[in-house]
């Protein structure tokens, strides 16, 4: 092209510039367009009608239509299309079409000319971040349980409308349009992102300013028990979870539509859940805010920070979501674990978590699984990660061994982050966690594409950006290897000393069992799988078995046990006659001290807390508003 002929060149540029244009603008007409609509005629019964509409299928080719079988922010596969029924199709003439089924979440639609028009039956009777619910007072809506989708209409845009019952309004990060009823999206990614409900509920506004932006926080709160002042109180509470957590990374992300939307469904016949989105977030609970409005805060400080964490800042092993199957992550003990963590820290921040030794409870709880858990010692933050697709809501109804092989993911993650943040603020000057999130948001999650990060990390990414964070590589490839790739802990009890907490045994001396016993039909049994650090488990102990007579006494209730501990110690060793599936054994079981840990102030326990301790947890503990 660029032969010195100029006028050549002119011309080529323009034909150049007229192509991409066409070719800009061609996708979305080539990929056609999705429109739906949903009405509730007998939502007393759980059901919604639902209409989906394809135009611009390739004709002679049939069109494979789905139902989801996962969720975004859930990792396991469900099986959404056990919950429709009555399906019907059309082609653009109103003539019926036939369909095939080559597996249970598809419908294979022949001879449509280019448009195809299904109509079906939709059965909800949990909602959830998960699940849709529906009943005569609201309809939550989970988009991947609820409505079909078709292959290659993947970037096409879509329309819907909501025919909802008299006085219902919609909470939804989807676009709104000129008609309350009808809202769109870009395409299918976001659309599936986003969440809805159907209700009589209250709205609650605030605006916040960013980066020369002005954004909407919106809270829709369906609570029909809360007051219009507990509505208040709650909406001042957000208010704060918010400017914390914006604080923490220096910024809000840009919403795409200028708005962010707490979906929040507080009545008593909802599932308990919180999911996190692009633009919202989907919030349940049987639990209402009245009496209590700080009760469902926890949730909406968790679900918060992953507008930037995960939402944003993104494993690349989750980008894009598969509506298809299991999604398979590396990085969910950044995602998930970590904001568990400053969900927690933001909540202590804003004032929502009493006083330090309260907090220093908290930290006890996660220490206490990582130390305890048998499973880490096989597995890492990496592989726990993995396993969400058997431990995040997966069907099952075989009994497994996660007590013996899993630690969540939450958990975990939130473990790591609690010692990388007291590593870095005692190990490097004016350096914390805080800010290692704000190099990674630089990094990775500030600059997106498409309604997507532009940027997903892998895990050599995320310990690149510690070593440009803290200008040790050293330091950050052994952090990595020891206690992401690996299986050790941070020195916790170092660590947390520094800030005038003390990491210990909870119950010195104490004895302990790993199996729950209970008591049925006037016989003592272990109720719950055996530990394999426990002694119970050592001693060939496992749920299920009967336990006939312990250190030589005929034992029926588990109060006969607790006395017989008590007058032992660990290292003393007793029989145990006991009857595992019809077979009688005896057995030595061997005592051992209770290894659970607990986290207490040093002023609870009369410890001098320094002006050094007090400084490093005001810094730590403390607002972060206009610190940055």
């Amino acid at each position: 092209m660029f032969d010195g002929n100029f006028k050549r060149f002119i011309f080529c540029s323009q034909l150049i510039s007229f192509l991409t244009l066409f070719l800009c603008v061609a996708p979305a007409f080539a990929q056609g367009k999705v429109e739906y609509e949903i009405s509730f005629p007998n939502a007393a019964h759980h059901e919604a009608e639902i209409t989906v509409t394809f135009t611009g299928a390739p004709a002679g080719k049939p069109l494979e239509v789905r139902m989801s079988r996962s969720s975004p922010g859930r990792y396991s596969a469900q099986e959404f299309s056990k919950n429709v029924y009555s399906v019907r199709a059309t082609d653009g003439s109103g003539a019926a079409l036939s369909f095939t089924r080559p597996n249970p979440t598809q419908w294979n639609i022949a001879g449509h000319k280019g448009k195809v028009r299904i109509t079906y039956t939709l059965f909800g009777d949990l909602g959830s971040g998960t699940f849709t619910g529906i009943d005569a007072s609201m309809a939550h809506l989970s988009i991947p349980a609820t409505f079909m989708w078709a292959r290659g209409f993947e970037n096409a845009p879509v329309t819907i409308r909501f025919k909802g019952l008299p006085g219902w309004k919609v909470a939804t990060q989807l676009v709104p349009t000129g008609d309350p009823q009808v809202f769109t999206a870009p395409h299918l990614q976001y659309f599936m992102d986003s969440p809805t409900m159907l209700a009589n509920f209250r709205l609650r506004e605030w605006k916040i300013q960013s980066n020369g932006k002005t954004y909407t926080i919106r809270l829709a709160i369906n609570d029909p028990a809360a007051s219009d002042q507990e509505v208040d109180e709650f909406t001042e509470m957000c208010k704060k979870i918010v400017a914390e957590q914006n604080a923490i990374f220096g910024e809000a992300p840009d919403f795409d539509f200028g708005t962010y939307t707490f979906i929040s469904n507080y009545v008593p016949q909802i599932g308990g859940d919180g999911m996190e989105h692009r633009n919202s977030t989907s919030l349940t609970s049987s639990r209402s805010i009245k009496g209590s409005p700080r009760g469902n805060l926890g949730t909406v400080s968790h679900e918060y920070f992953h507008a930037w964490n995960v939402e944003r800042l993104r494993p690349k092993t989750l980008e894009p979501f598969s509506f298809e199957d299991a999604n398979v992550s590396d990085g969910l003990w950044v995602g998930e674990g970590f904001t568990q963590y400053y969900g927690n820290l933001a909540m202590k921040r804003a004032g929502f978590s009493g006083d330090d030794a309260s907090f220093a409870r908290g930290l006890g709880f996660t220490i206490n699984a990582i130390v305890n858990t048998p499973g880490r010692v096989l597995h890492g933050a990496i592989e726990m990660s993995q396993q969400a697709v058997y431990a995040d809501g997966a069907p099952a109804a075989d009994p497994n061994n996660l007590q013996n092989n899993f630690l969540s993911y939450y958990t975990y993650g939130s473990a790591v982050a609690l010692g990388l943040d007291l590593t870095l603020r005692t190990k490097f000057t004016g350096k914390t966690l805080d800010g290692y999130m704000r190099q990674l948001w630089q990094d990775h999650g500030k600059h997106q594409k498409n309604y997507a990060p532009a940027k997903p990390y892998t895990i050599a990414d995320l310990k690149t950006s510690l070593t440009r964070y803290t200008g040790d590589a050293a330091f950050a490839n052994d952090f990595f290897k020891r206690f992401v790739e690996g299986h050790d802990v941070p020195d916790y009890e170092a660590l947390l000393a520094k800030a005038g907490f003390q990491l210990r045994k909870a119950r010195p001396g104490k004895l302990w069992l790993d199996g729950q016993l209970r008591e049925q039909g006037g016989a003592l049994s272990i109720g719950s799988p055996t530990l394999r650090t426990g002694p119970m488990y050592k001693a060939g102990l496992d749920r299920g078995d009967k336990i006939l007579t312990f250190d030589g006494q005929t034992v029926s209730k588990p109060s006969d046990v607790q006395a017989i501990l008590e007058k032992h110690k660990p290292g003393d060793t007793i029989t145990v006659e006991a009857e595992q599936r019809g077979l009688k054994k005896t057995v030595q079981l061997t005592f051992t001290e209770d290894p659970a840990l607990e986290v207490v102030a040093f002023e609870s326990i009369n410890k001098e807390v320094t002006a050094e301790m007090k400084k490093l947890r005001a810094e730590w503990l403390g607002s972060q508003i206009g610190r940055q």
